[in-house]
């Protein structure tokens, strides 16, 4: 008869609760669920056995075999490896107690028992785990299945475990927390299959967001709740936070708005605030909280004396003491003594020196004065081991290290790394938020550069669209890549198409040809205009304008800030109209030698010819921007001069100056302002109408593409009214914009940060201010009423009579509109009969009219050639889409002259790649 002597009351009593809770209890994190997950099928019930119930201490007997039942992937041997018990040895109640024990402890089994014959022989009776067939995700959809595996350690091929199954669940909650929804809840539920296989799913109900519904702020007196809200990165929610993720709850937010309380109040002067107590209270309904600070302001310090004193022999403490900002009888400012330590140690390790700047206080807390002595103490001497880039899957290391300002074996210099870590950032192939890791070396007087960078897609795709009195209807293509098979090189190529106008542009930078800090490039480009109608089936090309050259560049470093640019430029421009339509015979011997500009325009006319321009120009560059892409401070400043008159017939000299400056005043707020100017001056000659300056948008929001500036505006007669036009009537009036000699424009403008929600979306919205003129031509040749030769003549009424030209194909032959026949009223080149083409006969008899071209009156006006300055105020939205970069401006003139184009909204998209 067999029987069991273990305690089996308590062997089933413990398989029962563990096979009953193996799931329904793993599922049970704090302030997340509500109710015990669903256990999975009951499983079958063991044997029965009969109790022997034994003394505590007495022994059962000798061993004289253990045996194994159950067992299926594992090998009888390795379960007996799991027990302390053998053949010979004496066995009692507790040493089969602790066997089951240490069989339920290995969480391979799911059921074991340990059974004795009575005559020493024992059996280990187990059932094993099922093995992990899959694991499933259903229910999330605020967080991908992407996000959630690396935090489940359970995987196929494994042993079922309970505690596994437990911790993972743990972890989805606590991951779903981080999220900000502390509803959230994860039940495992195990699916039973064949060959003790099984799948395990975690029903995940995710629950809406936990917001902050109240922030509640006592013990302040000196600023209201609001005021101190404002400096909290957590946020109470509302109508005007719908875009933030600041309403969200989060423990470490949490503790970031008590660091950012203090900091405020330290700015203030409050040097003894502290935070007493911080707590966050989850509603009963589990979607909000409310949280509370308990705050101690305490009283309001002056600074007292403020020095500077030096412990370096080669630095003296006089030279640097226009650095400190702060007086005597000052509200003390802790961020501006932090400030003044980054502004010491910047300036002296401009020097090449690495101090340590600390700042001495003297609180008296009788007068309430705080006194700071900043001293500059000689640094341990510590030296770079070696510099190692991280991330970079794409980019080559040596693209990185070239933009270190420091090499291994070199001093350790706080103001080269920051330089570093600048042009680094300012390559634009690297996450925004970028700096370079100090590790401890081999040694105590050696230190690790660590980059770790985050790459960011480096090409894009341009696509823009635009209005102009040239050229109409304007589509622009570019594609560029910045970093050309990670070597840094810069690859780029644009199309231009519009309804008169094409172009295409090619070109290449190689920032460090051989190594060496000296970048090269070289521009190819060809720009065709045309213009056009059709008489019939002919096309009839009104002007041709074509531009064909190079440009090769090259620049090298001065000095760490300053930079020389030098480039050549060659080009071959050819401005040519049709001679048959839109010249005349000005002499009568039948040879059209001269421009029409009643037909072709004053415009038109006054560029026509084939031109050489060789030129030669160079630049000086100041640039100490700490991030070339989207600068935040830092200032840039170019004076270019370029000389044309290296052979060909074109002979210029012109000039510009431009310089921008950027603060970031805090808040994330950053405030530029920029200014530019230029002049040009023709040697021996006037400057062509392609030379010269132009201004409107996008430099001058507000303003239509060249809508700044001198102009010549045809206005023919208004048929509502029998008069000229009026100068902004676009309907019967026709705008060619002049350009200038001469010009300038400023602008202001402050970026304005929103919520982490907005961030999070890549908006950036900003205001701005653009002022700016373009002016100093001289006054062309005009055709209107009061002129001499002024070509429309009236009739008997006093009404102005239109002018006729004739009509020619583009081969100068006289066109004529067909009389008779189905083709009546199109036109042709026979003057008896008609012929479809130039090719087929003439047929019949009947005679033509000749065709020609009726131009209706019009006079000339002169506009915009003033120095007086165009002023526009606008908002306007970065956005960094889905689709690419987008640029909305809204943007009203508020200052403009007679004849400018003004342009309430504009846009720009683009994409990335």
């Amino acid at each position: 008869m067999t029987a069991t002597t273990t305690n089996i009351h308590r062997a089933r009593l413990l398989s029962a609760l563990l096979v009953g809770t193996m799931l329904g209890g793993l599922a049970q994190p704090a302030m997340a669920q509500q109710a015990p997950a669903q256990p999975p099928a009951p499983e079958p019930a063991a044997p029965a056995a009969q109790p022997v119930v034994l003394g505590p201490a007495q022994t059962l007997g000798t061993i004289k075999s253990v045996n194994v039942a159950g067992s299926e992937r594992l090998e009888a041997d390795t379960v007996r490896s799991y027990v302390k018990l053998a053949p010979g040895e004496s066995y009692t109640r507790e040493a089969l107690d602790q066997a089951l024990k240490d069989l339920y402890e290995t969480e391979l089994f799911a059921d074991v028992q340990v059974r004795d014959d009575g005559q020493g022989n024992i059996t280990l009776q187990v059932r094993e785990n099922p093995v992990v067939n899959r694991i499933v995700l259903e229910g999330n959809k605020r967080l991908k299945a992407d996000k959630i595996n690396p935090e489940i350690k359970l995987a196929p091929r494994q042993i079922f475990t309970r505690s596994k199954v437990r911790a993972d669940v743990n972890r989805i909650i606590e991951l779903y927390r981080r999220q900000g929804r502390f509803a959230a809840t994860v039940e495992p539920k195990m699916v039973q299959l064949d060959q003790n296989r099984v799948d395990i799913i975690f029903e995940i109900h995710e629950g809406d967001k936990s917001k902050v519904r109240k922030i509640n702020i006592i013990g302040n007196e000196k600023f209201s709740d609001g005021r101190l809200r404002g400096e909290m990165a957590t946020k109470q929610t509302g109508l005007t936070k719908i875009f933030s993720s600041g309403t969200s709850y989060d423990p470490d937010r949490m503790s970031y708005d008590q660091q950012k309380l203090r900091q405020f109040y330290l700015t203030q002067g409050y040097a003894d605030f502290r935070v007493v107590s911080a707590v966050a209270e989850l509603t009963p309904d589990k979607k909000d909280f409310i949280i509370t600070y308990v705050v101690e302001e305490g009283s309001r310090y002056k600074f007292g004396d403020v020095d500077l004193e030096s412990e370096i022999r080669d630095i003296k403490a006089s030279t640097f003491k226009y650095l400190l900002p702060m007086k005597k009888g000052d509200w003390y400012n802790a961020k501006q003594v932090e400030d003044t330590v980054d502004a010491i140690t910047e300036a002296t390790g401009v020097f090449g020196f690495t101090p340590d700047v600390r700042p001495d206080f003297n609180r008296d807390k009788d007068d309430l004065t705080m006194g700071v002595v900043f001293k500059i103490n000689q640094s341990p001497r510590v030296y770079v081991e070696r510099i190692d880039i991280n991330g970079n899957t794409h980019t080559k290391d040596k693209v990185v290290r070239r933009e270190f300002r420091l090499s291994e074996g070199d001093a350790f210099n706080s103001f080269k790394v920051k330089r570093s870590r600048d042009r680094i950032q300012s390559l634009g192939f690297f996450q925004d938020k970028f700096e370079v890791e100090q590790k401890p070396g081999s040694a105590p007087d050696r230190v690790v550069l660590e980059a770790n960078v985050e790459e960011k897609s480096t090409g894009e795709l341009q696509v823009s669209a635009g209005y102009s009195s040239l050229e109409r209807f304007i589509v622009d293509l570019s594609i560029r890549e910045r970093n050309f098979m990670g070597k840094g090189q810069e690859l780029r190529a644009g199309v231009s198409y519009s309804t008169y106008s094409k172009s295409i542009e090619l070109g290449f930078t190689e920032p460090y040809v051989f190594d060496k800090n000296i970048a090269v490039g070289v521009d190819l480009f060809r720009r065709d205009y045309n213009s056009f109608n059709f008489a019939g089936n002919d096309r009839n090309t009104t002007y041709e304008q074509t531009t064909t050259g190079f440009q090769l560049r090259a620049g090298v470093p001065l000095t760490e800030f300053i930079t020389l640019a030098t480039r050549y430029g060659l080009s071959y421009d050819q401005v040519s109209l049709n001679k048959f339509t839109y010249y005349t015979d000005t002499n009568g011997d039948g040879i059209r030698d001269a421009c029409d500009p009643i037909v072709a325009g004053r415009y038109l006319c006054d560029a026509i010819g084939n031109r050489v321009t060789s030129s030669v120009g160079y630049s000086l560059v100041f640039d100490n921007l700490n991030n070339r892409i989207r600068p935040s401070r830092g200032q840039r400043a170019v004076f270019s001069q370029d000389f044309a008159g290296l052979g060909g017939k074109v002979r210029y000299i012109k000039t510009s100056v431009q310089a921008t400056k950027y603060w970031g005043i805090g808040g994330g707020f950053i405030f530029s302002a920029g200014g530019e100017g230029g002049y040009i001056k023709g040697l021996g000659q006037d400057v062509r109408l392609i030379d010269r300056f132009y201004l409107g948008e996008p430099d001058m929001r507000g303003f239509g593409i060249r809508g700044v500036g001198p102009r010549v505006i045809r206005r023919y007669i208004d048929p509502n009214t029998g008069q000229f036009a009026a100068v902004n009537d676009k309907n019967y009036t026709n705008d060619d914009a002049l350009g200038g000699k001469a010009y300038y424009r400023g602008r202001l403008e402050l970026e304005i940060p929103l919520g982490n929600g907005a961030r999070e979306l890549g908006l950036r919205p900003s205001i701005f201010m653009d002022v700016g003129a373009v002016f100093g031509v001289t006054k062309p040749a005009l055709i209107a009423p009061e002129n001499p030769n002024y070509p429309f003549q009236k009739d008997e009424n006093g009404n102005y009579l239109p002018v006729l030209r004739d009509l020619l194909d583009s081969s100068g032959r006289q066109l004529y509109i067909t009389a008779e026949g189905d083709n009546a009223g199109t036109y042709t080149i026979c003057k008896n009969g008609y012929s479809s083409s130039s090719k087929n006969p003439c047929v019949g008899s009947f005679l033509n009219t000749p065709a020609q071209n009726t131009i209706s009156p019009f006079r000339e006006d002169f506009y915009g050639n003033s120095a007086k300055p165009r002023l526009s105020v606008g908002f306007g939205v970065n956005w960094n889409s889905p689709f690419g970069p987008f640029r909305i401006d809204i943007a009203k003139a508020l200052l403009k002259e007679p004849g400018d184009n003004t342009k309430l909204f504009t846009f720009n998209v683009g994409t990335q790649f």
